[in-house]
Order: C-alpha cells, then sequence, then structure tokens
C-alpha cells in the first residue's frame, strides 16, 4: 500500500508511516508535533495547523476539521461545500466552529500551494 496522501501528526506516525507514501505523494504534517526528515520521496507540507487553531479559534477539539480543510487546500479532492454538508447534519450544534476551522485548514493549504 502506497498512499497518495499521507498525514502524519505525531512524530511516532511520522517515523512509523513517512516511508509508504507514493514517491510524488503529499505528506502532511504540523510543525507543532512533528519535525520531518529530507529523505522521503513525497512533498512534505508542513503546516501549523494545531497553532492556528489555538490562536484563532481557541478551541483544539476543531483540529481535526482544520486538517480535512488544509488537505482540500492542497489537491483538489472534493468541494468543502460537501464536507460542511456532512458536519451540518453529523454536529448541528457545532456548526459555525466547524465552518471556520475548515475555512481555516483551506487557507493554509492553499497559502502553502501558492509559496511553491
Amino acid at each position: 500500500m502506497q498512499p497518495d496522501v499521507l498525514v502524519c501528526l505525531t512524530q511516532e506516525a511520522y517515523g512509523k508511516f513517512s516511508s509508504i507514501v507514493r514517491p510524488g505523494g503529499v505528506l502532511l504534517t504540523d510543525s507543532r508535533f512533528v519535525t520531518v526528515r529530507t529523505n522521503v520521496d513525497a512533498q512534505q507540507v508542513q503546516l501549523p495547523m494545531y497553532q492556528t487553531v489555538l490562536d484563532q479559534l481557541g478551541k483544539p477539539i476543531v483540529f481535526n476539521i482544520c486538517v480535512l480543510g488544509a488537505i482540500l487546500g492542497l489537491i483538489d479532492l472534493f468541494g468543502p461545500e460537501s464536507v460542511m454538508k456532512v458536519l451540518e447534519e453529523r454536529f448541528p450544534r457545532g456548526v459555525e466552529l466547524n465552518r471556520q476551522a475548515l475555512a481555516l485548514g483551506l487557507e493554509l493549504g492553499k497559502q502553502h500551494g501558492r509559496e511553491e
């Protein structure tokens, strides 16, 4: 198994799984939790997702939604509207916070894409 996209949010996961991402794939990490190596044959993207969520929303519970937004900002899988529709149905009380977290992640991912 060689995924095209891999997300590693801990150093342990990075050490164990970073080598399985397909050459030329995308390896997304959070700069607070993971120190990257240069011997990985993938596009390594390190974003301050956790810190951004803390700074701008103050609620780390939506960190995972920010990560999902970053993936969508980096690669064209499907539209964020689809994600929001599911979040609205599954978590109606947290819609606005989830919307903000998804938007933060999208922006981080898109900013990284413009930097390259």
